[in-house]
């Protein structure tokens, strides 16, 4: 190669005493392959930001032929270098590790971590729990899982005497869809059969299912016999055939003229006779519970008035009205069916009534008695056959009429208190009225206890004094 020429250097202007910043120019003041590669590694960690942008060249140009002198010549649009080695190297480091293009969302990361660790948590924390006695509405945590069933209900004996004898009590666990019946309850521990459950594939298959995850373990005792009961030897029967064959010495069994009978059976033969009193049965009383509101006494005002137009000096005439509850409106509204009146007779139509009986129901008949006693008639009876209430009203020419309520169950009536249906006249009145009564027993109250009290210190008791 012959040695470079230096009056072929293709700038001109520039004087040899001027130097040039080559690393203003390259970059650096020493060539590329200086670079020491064991150095690297400490350049990566100082500096992990990204290589300057090269300018772009203007033009391609061929490469300046390398010059002796250490004094580099000056392009005004130098091709850039080729990057060095370790470049890529130090991008690829900084760059997110995620795929360009679906970065990871670091917002359903945490989601999905957070509902694992809970679901995690509640499948701990339901072993974990407590199993819950119930008994009726009381439920109490079970702290001792060690206890036996017939332990357990010793402690509950205080709080429940039906509880006290053992062989009347049952028991059964519920958890879940799985429910157990205990066979041993004096041998059997609470825990051991909650861990049994816990460890069942139809426990596990129901949880599965189930939208609650996390049920309770429900400890529940049931009284199998009471002492009041039906005893062994007897029964209760529809009729005295069905009683005849059985095993049972005694027999209770209903008659058609309204009564219970007994039959007993010994050696001797079959006795039967009526019961009246029945403590194997419970006692019911006859009554009505209503369904609906009371019937407002601007009602009942509204229809005495109209039962005292049918009133006057020279004749008195019985009158019928019909209270209905509107379903729509949930209200009582009067219904006056087409009827013919006499002093003791109402002859109504209700063929004609023509109302809707899907919309109202037919709720009291009630009708006058004009000024006569308010007591249902004969020919009464003979009408209200039908299952509903019946009302009289009667002395209407006096300020305060006289009522009389009842209620037919199928023909069989029983009177009711009026204050049963219809609202009371009472109103409130000022608490200071009160304050000016005052109440004392009368003298002979007081005469009475004072002798009473005599009696008593002497210890000497005549016929009659007692």
């Amino acid at each position: 190669m012959s040695e470079p020429i230096n009056s072929g250097f293709p700038f001109s202007g520039m004087e040899d005493s001027e130097e040039l910043d080559v690393s203003a120019i390259f970059g650096g003041g020493a060539p590329t392959d200086d670079v020491n590669p064991f150095d690297l590694p400490a350049a990566r960690t100082e500096t992990p930001a990204a290589p300057p942008e090269q300018p772009k060249p203007e033009a391609p140009a061929a490469p300046a032929e390398p010059v002796a002198a250490p004094v580099a010549p000056v392009a005004p649009a130098p091709q850039p270098e080729p990057a060095p080695k370790p470049q890529p190297v130090l991008q690829a480091k900084t760059q997110n590790p995620a795929p360009a293009s679906e970065p990871a969302n670091p917002i359903a990361a945490a989601i999905d971590k957070q509902e694992t660790q809970a679901a995690q948590t509640a499948t701990k924390s339901l072993f974990e729990k407590a199993p819950i006695f119930s008994y009726g509405s009381a439920r109490d945590e079970i702290t001792d899982g060690a206890m036996t069933f017939e332990e357990l209900r010793i402690a509950k004996s205080d709080d429940f005497p039906e509880l006290g004898e053992g062989k009347r009590v049952s028991w059964s666990v519920e958890y879940g869809k799985v429910t157990k019946a205990i066979t041993d309850p004096k041998g059997t521990t609470i825990q051991s059969v909650k861990e049994e459950i816990e460890r069942s594939k139809a426990f596990l298959d129901g949880l599965k299912k189930s939208k609650d995850k996390s049920p309770d373990c429900l400890v529940k005792p049931r009284v199998t016999a009471q002492s009041k009961g039906i005893a062994a030897y007897k029964g209760v029967f529809q009729s005295l055939e069905e009683a005849q064959a059985s095993d049972k010495t005694i027999c209770l069994l209903p008659s058609g003229d309204g009564r219970v009978y007994e039959l007993r059976k010994t050696e001797l033969g079959e006795f039967v006779a009526p019961k009246d009193n029945v403590v194997e049965f419970s006692r019911i009383r006859a009554g009505f519970t209503p369904a609906l509101p009371l019937i407002p006494a601007s009602l009942l005002s509204q229809i005495i008035a109209f039962f005292r137009c049918y009133m006057n000096e020279t004749a008195e005439f019985e009158a019928l009205a019909h209270i209905l509850w509107d379903k729509e409106s949930e209200e009582y509204v009067v219904h006056i069916p087409p009827q013919e009146v006499s002093k003791a007779r109402v002859n109504a139509d209700l063929s004609r009534d023509g109302l809707d009986e899907t919309r109202y129901l037919h709720y009291m008949d009630i009708h006058s008695h004009n000024s006569m006693a308010a007591k249902f008639s004969p020919v009464d009876d003979q009408d209200e056959r039908a299952t509903r209430l019946y009302t009289v009203l009667g002395r209407l020419d006096r300020f305060f009429p006289e009522i009389t309520v009842r209620m037919s169950c199928g023909g069989t009536y029983c009177e009711l208190d009026p204050a049963l249906v219809f609202e009371g006249l009472g109103e409130v009145f000022p608490r200071e009225w009160r304050d000016n009564v005052k109440t004392g027993e009368t003298r002979a109250i007081k005469d009475a206890k004072a002798r009473l009290r005599e009696v008593l210190l002497s210890g000497t008791f005549l016929e009659g004094e007692l």
